[in-house]
């Protein structure tokens, strides 16, 4: 009898000693992140999509512990970069910093595309969104968004707009505005924004649908006029200018949203920690200062599902513009 008491409590000594060494090895295995975490842009260095992922990346080190490396996946509209990450492995140390194209448009756009925007990948935040704004050539004899309805239908077939390409937001802004409007604003694509702006300013197209950032200098410098921002609420960048939704069409919406996304069954207590790390660097003063000043927008809810849902409503509501401009790219 005491032979027994004595091994029991020798067996209850073993395992109770080996409890400390066993505890680290398990809380390590659930420690999360317990490496670099990898943000990937879908585009090439050095546009605003680049700085601002940039900008996010720099300052996760001090809320996640582990510092957060910038890859360039360019190519395909974004498409190369998001099927990268769709296959990634789901622990959420792979994410993706997207926009509109990848995240909304490209699946109707493109003939074919190896990923599914709402089914691959697992929503982590919406880091904000940029207004695009109709903006003329100061020569056009408009000063609102009714009178270039009425300056159009009066002379049908004669304005153009120059978009940064087919397929691109500035040219299915003007497809959405032309439906919306009833007017026959013809597009002329150019390569890049670039090239179209020169030719807007040179007067040889007469408008443009671009981003807020791009249009601003012009706008400022009195070398463009803008007519509308083409969102429900006004610009903090332009608050004098009235929105194409108050100006008689109610609901047109047209902006680059951005947004973080994980691949698809990355776990859900992975994903809170890296919403609740970027809600604080979006929040930050340097951070906030920052994307105000390049005319970002903050969404009113940064949680994971509204960045769903969002997904969801845009690439419904892109797949109907797509397919009234007739546009396809391989």
């Amino acid at each position: 009898m005491k032979r027994s008491t004595f091994l029991l409590a020798a067996c209850a000594a073993t395992v109770l000693n080996a409890l400390p060494a066993a505890f680290p090895v398990a809380q390590a295995a659930d420690a999360f992140p317990s490496k670099p975490l990898t943000l990937v842009i879908p585009f090439p260095p050095g546009g605003p999509t680049d700085a601002m992922a940039r900008t996010l990346a720099a300052e996760m080190k001090d809320r996640l512990g582990q510092p957060m490396i910038v890859e360039n996946r360019a190519g395909a509209g974004g498409n190369i970069g998001a099927e990268y990450v769709a296959r990634a492995e789901a622990d959420g140390h792979t994410l993706m910093f997207g926009t509109s194209g990848p995240l909304a448009i490209n699946k109707s756009l493109y003939r074919k595309i190896n990923y599914d925007p709402v089914k691959s990948f697992a929503p982590v935040i919406q880091v904000g969104y940029l207004p695009n704004i109709l903006v003329v050539n100061p020569a056009l004899p408009v000063k609102n968004v009714p009178e270039l309805v009425a300056y159009a239908k009066a002379n049908p077939g004669k304005l153009s707009y120059a978009s940064s390409g087919n397929g691109a937001s500035s040219h299915l802004a003007g497809v959405l505005f032309n439906s919306v409007a009833g007017t026959d604003l013809q597009h002329i694509p150019y390569k890049g924004t670039g090239p179209a702006l020169n030719d807007l300013l040179g007067n040889q197209v007469s408008m443009t649908f671009t981003d807020i950032l791009t249009a601003l200098p012009y706008v400022k410098a009195g070398k463009l006029r803008a007519l509308g921002v083409a969102t429900v609420a006004r610009s903090q960048a332009l608050p004098d200018v009235p929105t194409i939704s108050e100006q008689g069409y109610k609901g047109y919406d047209v902006s680059v949203f951005f947004g973080i996304v994980a691949p698809a069954g990355t776990p859900a207590d992975r994903i809170a920690k890296l919403n609740h790390a970027f809600a604080e660097v979006l929040n930050s003063p340097k951070v906030k200062q920052m994307f105000a000043s390049q005319g970002l927008e903050a969404p009113a809810d940064t949680s994971p599902q509204k960045l769903g849902q969002f997904i969801g409503t845009e690439s419904v509501k892109w797949k109907d513009v797509v397919q009234k401009s007739g546009a396809q790219l391989d």
